[in-house]
């Protein structure tokens, strides 16, 4: 839709000349965060009312004080319109924005009314990359007794600046009292001095709206006082999420109070400054008690420290609002640690219908870590529709002339690969069939795909991915204990080959058989090639069998007789993982799928220091983004690693769906017993509904609780038995 059609005569405005660099004072002495008032009359009662608004980067929206929505971070974030020379020489394939609405009957009334809205920063006007000035538009249509009417953003508002002064999105926010105050939001203020807003550039984009949910406050936390010195107070929250605080000030006129933040402590109880990465959050009192909390962005923590005179009211827990639809509970420390740890981090990484890569240094919707965890994500969280949402970003991130898809989307700039990375726009609707039952993403980017593959094959040297963009990276894997030894390559044709082969299965089930063929001879070119290129034919092995080589190229079809055994032993003997963010997850998937779940589990559940088990000696409540004693170290919250997290659903308690099915319709019930594993309980949740299993071992057998939805075909299969499930409480006993 056009803006007229869903703002009518509605006007995108702003405060002025903005010179597009947040973090700095601006040099026009434009309002970084500018507050947008409308002051209007209602004579008879109101029987319905309607509002439409916008501000970008983020908003804020009251009606006579009262905030309009409990949303946080809106709009939802999107490449929102074209920014010229970003990405460099390439141009996107579309352009959106979603548009949140309201009803807002009950917070309006007879007499004056005032509507008020805080906009700025976000992804919209972040530093040389942004898009361009803080703008609002908004529609309020309201019906009284005495008609209908509708009042629109236009240059007739009074627009002034806020509290907020000084903000970088991904480290910092700034809030001064002495200047303004949270009065600017009600019908008390007199905003006769401000001066009238002006036009702004109206976005060249789609205006669309969507069921995708905006982030919200999960819950509040008490903050432990750990310890107290000169530095400030030191507090533990509990957990390494994505939260804000929330403090009541209680100092002086013009004293200022800093709250610093980090993932990790120090012996003595002070927070790790190697774990800060620069988030701080500042207020300046006015001398008057009052609760302050961050307005335009989060952070990543689990210990800060407040120097000035304010008290912790408590941490709030914020994310976009995906609700946990899993359960998983074991006998076994690590493996619970991993679902726990990994809902942990995936949520903390969904902020505006964005799965990111770390909720607090870079941000962005990395497509080589989304398409990773996906399944897991489908596995555990309720996020149909966040998924919805984000296929669309991945599509409108391709170059409409070569088909390069970025390494993020929506687009920021940033680092990746040629296959982990841009074959999402095959992977992430592919899972989402297969979880969902619909095609329906899978069909609308079927095009895309393809032009996708065309520019893997201009990128190809020999039939081998060997290139991506002129002067940008070309990774391969990432994050291996030590540097990684997989030629990039290597991996970047096991994506393309893996991607080639899903959309073969896509186009016979639209019925785009044309280009199968085609596809089949790349394939048989592609593997030819990375035989010849990495398998050692004197042993078997593909590059030594290191970091997952051989679980690689089987996955990709690759191999002899040897090449599995060497796998095997090779993980035998080593007893842990030594993969990057890829391999870890195709060695766990191809062990597990080719009935060596015994081993799969027992690296997913090793005691060596460099595994999960590691990170959660260490104290850890979220996914590393490095293993512990790695080369390098950095970020403590990346969902990459937690892909594996599906495995306990897949296989542990096997509700897995039919071979050759998609949607959860038929699904068979067909767990792996793992040594030293004697209890395990869980649920996940299909469109019929919340399947159950649970299991106990104890002298010689397995005894089985098996719950089903109605409506759900399903089969229990275990060896040689198979049994027909019925809707219901299931009870099988198994001998082990």
């Amino acid at each position: 839709m056009k803006q007229y059609e869903v703002f009518g005569a509605a006007k995108w405005v702003c405060a002025g000349p903005y010179s597009g660099y947040p973090n700095t004072p601006d040099e026009n002495g434009t309002p970084h965060f500018p507050v947008l008032r409308r002051t209007f009359a209602l004579t008879g009662s109101v029987r319905r009312a309607m509002l439409r608004v916008i501000g970008l980067g983020f908003f804020h929206c009251y009606l006579n004080g009262t905030p309009v929505t409990e949303d946080q971070f809106l709009p939802l974030s999107t490449d929102f319109e074209s920014r010229g020379n970003w990405p460099v020489e390439e141009v996107l394939t579309g352009h959106r924005i979603y548009v949140p609405e309201y009803d807002v009957t009950d917070l309006l009334k007879t007499g004056k009314n005032v509507l008020a809205v805080h906009f700025g920063g976000g992804w919209y006007t972040f530093g040389s990359e942004g898009y361009g000035t803080p703008k609002a538009i908004y529609a309020l249509t309201v019906e009284t007794d005495a008609g209908e009417m509708t009042f629109f953003s236009g240059t007739e508002d009074k627009i002034g600046d806020s509290f907020v002064k000084l903000y970088h999105f991904t480290t910092h926010e700034h809030q001064d009292y002495t200047a303004c105050d949270e009065t600017v939001f009600s019908e008390a203020f007199d905003d006769s001095a401000w001066k009238n807003a002006i036009l702004a550039k109206p976005l060249d984009t789609e205006y669309l709206f969507t069921d995708c949910p905006a982030d919200r406050t999960q819950y509040e936390v008490p903050a432990q006082l750990l310890c107290e010195n000169d530095d400030g107070c030191h507090y533990d929250s509990g957990c390494n999420m994505s939260f804000y605080p929330v403090l009541r000030l209680k100092a002086a006129k013009g004293e200022r109070i800093t709250v610093r933040f980090a993932e990790e402590v120090n012996a003595d109880g002070t927070p790790n400054m190697n774990y800060h990465f620069s988030q701080t959050f500042s207020v300046v009192s006015d001398g008057e008690e009052r609760i302050v909390m961050p307005q335009f962005t989060w952070f990543a923590f689990r210990y800060f420290t407040v120097q000035g005179d304010a008290e912790v009211v408590c941490v709030r827990r914020v994310h976009t609002d995906v609700k946990v639809n899993s359960a998983f509970n074991s006998d076994n420390e690590t493996l619970n640690w991993i679902y726990e740890a990994y809902l942990n981090t995936q949520t903390s990484n969904m902020h505006g219908g964005i799965p990111s890569d770390c909720p607090h240094i870079e941000r962005r919707g990395y497509t080589g870590d989304g398409q990773l965890a996906c399944h897991a994500a489908m596995t555990t969280l309720a996020a149909k529709a966040f998924y919805d949402k984000w296929i669309y970003d991945i599509g409108d991130c391709q170059d409409i002339y070569t088909g390069h898809v970025q390494y993020t989307a929506p687009y920021t700039r940033c680092g990746g690969g040629p296959g982990g990375w841009g074959c999402a726009i095959v992977e992430v609707p592919y899972q989402y069939y297969k979880h969902y039952g619909d095609i329906s993403h899978a069909e609308r980017l079927y095009p895309q795909m393809l032009r996708y593959f065309d520019y893997l094959e201009a990128h190809s040297k020999d039939n081998l991915v060997a290139s991506d963009k002129a002067g940008e990276w070309c990774l391969g894997d990432w994050c291996a204990p030590i540097q990684v030894v997989l030629p990039a390559a290597f991996v970047n044709n096991y994506f393309y080959i893996k991607s080639m082969q899903r959309v073969i299965e896509i186009g016979r089930l639209i019925g785009r058989e044309t280009e199968i063929p085609m596809l089949g001879e790349r394939i048989a070119a592609r593997r030819a090639a990375v035989k010849a290129a990495y398998f050692n034919t004197w042993d078997g092995n593909f590059i030594g069998c290191f970091q997952g080589a051989n679980a690689i190229a089987i996955d990709m079809g690759l191999g002899d007789e040897r090449t599995y055994k060497n796998l095997v032993k090779y993980y035998h003997e080593l007893g842990r993982y030594d993969t990057g963010i890829f391999g870890t997850d195709i060695v766990t998937r191809v062990l597990f799928e080719h009935g060596d779940a015994q081993l799969a589990a027992d690296l997913m559940m090793s005691t060596d220091p460099i595994s999960f088990d590691g990170m959660r000696r260490a104290g850890a409540t979220t996914i590393w983004e490095n293993w512990p004693n790695a080369t390098w170290d950095r970020s403590h919250n990346h969902p990459m690693f937690g892909a594996v997290a599906a495995y306990l659903f897949d296989y542990i308690l096997g509700i897995r769906e039919e071979e050759g099915k998609a949607g959860y319709s038929d699904i068979v019930i067909a767990p792996v017993l793992i040594d030293g594993l004697n209890t395990v309980s869980g649920k996940r949740c299909v469109p019929a509904g919340e399947v159950t299993v649970s299991y106990e071992k104890k002298n010689g057998h397995a005894d089985f609780v098996i719950d089903i939805p109605e409506n759900l075909n399903a089969v229990f299969r275990f060896g040689e038995k198979e049994i027909l499930l019925d809707a219901g409480e299931n009870s099988v006993t198994v001998t082990v």
